[in-house]
């Protein structure tokens, strides 16, 4: 009886054994054992945080990233997004990625400009005819080139997305002239060649965060706005403004940054996978956006905005009007830069 009990004893030893063999070989078989663990456990976690809410396609793009990104890595970097403001502001949220506390977010140029002074030049206005040109510009030499301006704050740019161009909304009156800027009280971006140039064109422009705009316009704070009609829509801002003209006074884009701490820690691999995943998936979201702007400005009239079509004499009115501030701010950004770019553009057309 001791022998039969011993001898069960012993085999099963040996089962244990040969199961615990197994499970190591398995675990160190290829790369998907380590796949895995950094999937569950030791991933790298990107925060990803927009002001826009989850229907505009800038966070479609977001998405679009986060998928590329978690395939291409096979799970070793992860992607949460936000939107609706939910980690904060523009500024806030570019501040958090310099001190390493976020890892991602997109931003229009104009805010940038606090932090690298030649984004200023993407804030002239009517500096771009049409989108292709802004493309061309921006994907070209002295697009790059201000990207790389944004490492000297520990910030990285991996591409260029899009916002557009940029239009009036207001609760007052009908703008087809200069003349019809006079007095409104419009929120601006926090930039100063923004308010200049509405102080030209007549209006009362007032800086303030994107989060509080439209309980701005709902209290009479400000009269009104200008954004792409995309934002106009998705943020129901026809529910308290009257107006919308095709002023097209900035075509506004957007910049997919990245903590530059967070960056350097990746390996050289996921460095090209962000860096490609950013531009693919921008391409993407410009694509949308252009979609989206046209079927937005048919339905801020359905929703009983009364719509303005500025003529190209007007247009060129207002450009005489603000010619003046940008002949002021051409040494303020950097007379090169300005230079650059306005060459670009011509190359480009």
């Amino acid at each position: 009886m001791k022998k039969l009990f011993g001898l069960m004893c012993a085999v099963l030893l040996i089962t244990v054994l040969a199961a615990c063999g197994n499970g190591e070989s398995d675990s160190s078989n290829g790369d998907s054992g380590e796949s895995a663990s950094e999937g569950s456990g030791d991933a790298k976690v990107i925060k990803a945080g927009i002001g826009l809410n989850d229907d505009h396609p800038q966070y479609k793009g977001l998405l679009k990233f986060k998928e590329i990104v978690e395939k291409e890595t096979d799970g070793a970097i992860k992607v949460e997004t936000y939107h609706s403001g939910q980690l904060g502001d523009d500024r806030s949220m570019t501040e958090a990625l310099q001190l390493g506390t976020q890892e991602v977010t997109i931003p229009s140029t104009a805010p940038l400009a606090n932090f690298v002074p030649e984004f200023s030049v993407f804030d002239i206005p009517f500096l771009f005819p049409n989108e292709e040109v802004a493309d061309k510009v921006l994907d070209g030499e002295v697009g790059q080139e201000l990207l790389g301006k944004l490492e000297e704050q520990n910030l990285v740019g991996l591409a260029y997305w899009e916002n557009g161009f940029r239009d009036l909304t207001n609760s007052e009156r009908a703008v087809a002239s200069v003349e019809d800027f006079e007095g409104l009280k419009i929120r601006t971006m926090e930039n100063d060649l923004h308010l200049d140039a509405f102080k030209a064109l007549g209006a009362n422009p007032t800086p303030m965060a994107f989060t509080e705009l439209f309980t701005a316009m709902q209290q009479g704070t400000v009269d009104g706005q200008e954004n792409p009609y995309a934002t106009i829509y998705l943020q129901k801002f026809y529910e308290v403004q009257k107006h919308v003209s095709n002023t097209h006074h900035i075509y506004s884009p957007f910049v997919f940054l990245m903590s530059k701490s967070f960056y350097d820690g990746l390996s050289e691999d996921q460095q090209k996978i962000v860096k490609d995943a950013a531009v693919e998936a921008g391409k993407y979201e410009r694509k949308l956006n252009r979609e989206a702007n046209e079927k937005y400005l048919e339905q801020l009239q359905e929703e009983g905005m009364e719509y303005t079509e500025i003529t190209d004499e007007a247009r060129q009115e207002m450009k005489d009007a603000v010619a003046p501030v940008i002949e002021e701010y051409k040494s303020k950004i950097g007379e090169e830069t300005v230079d650059k770019v306005y060459k670009a553009i011509e190359e480009a057309k």
